[in-house]
């Protein structure tokens, strides 16, 4: 896996990110944890889903929301973090890419949630530690899409009981990883693992 750093424009900002080529149309944006915590493209678990897309076959882009690392702008609750997303399926789709999923993780999967909200697209959606006990997440925009969420058995800001009665009566996977808290630390070849059988169990049902 070669990543190389780009720059791409959103709102008349130079975001900064790293992709990847694939071997197909296939691509995935992949976005990072609250930048206000500490948050990057350079996290354990973002770095995780690099890897199991890559390892898949798909070209991925990593890249720092608004005010992250050597991206310009500052963070913007959440708004103006929709539109990054945005402008990194718009890189991916410049670069040729017609099959794109979305991946995130805590701060970076209710961002993607919010964006699919207000009318945005992807193909397939991965949600990493979806943060319900410390933001609305209305799931149900996911009803027709092909969706994994993961979790940790163990994460204080994803209670799983709350995120089980959130997603009552929609056809998605939910993972749930025993040991396993919001932060993935030495747990994530476990993550890595769980993402990779689902999108080869995805690439087989195409067949």
């Amino acid at each position: 896996m070669s990543e190389k750093k780009i720059f791409f424009a959103v709102d008349g900002l130079s975001l900064e990110g790293l992709y990847t080529e694939g071997k197909g149309k296939r691509a995935a944006v992949i976005t990072h944890p609250h930048p206000q915590m500490g948050g990057s493209m350079e996290n354990n678990v973002v770095e995780t889903l690099v890897a199991a897309f890559s390892e898949t076959g798909y070209a991925t882009l990593r890249f720092n929301f608004r005010g992250a690392g050597r991206s310009e702008g500052y963070y913007d609750a959440g708004e103006g973090e929709q539109r990054d997303v945005a402008g990194a399926l718009d890189f991916l789709q410049g670069k040729g890419h017609s099959n794109i999923a979305l991946a995130g993780y805590s701060f970076g999967a209710w961002v993607n949630v919010k964006f699919l909200a207000r009318g945005g697209n992807s193909d397939r959606v991965i949600l990493v530690s979806p943060p319900i006990d410390l933001f609305d997440l209305d799931f149900s925009i996911l009803a027709d899409k092909e969706c994994l969420i993961v979790a940790g058995a163990g994460d204080p800001y994803c209670s799983v009981e709350r995120l089980k009665e959130a997603i009552t009566g929609l056809s998605l996977r939910l993972a749930i990883l025993p040991g396993v808290d919001h932060f993935y630390l030495g747990n994530e070849h476990v993550l890595q693992e769980e993402v990779r059988k689902y999108l080869l169990l995805q690439r087989s049902a195409k067949k």
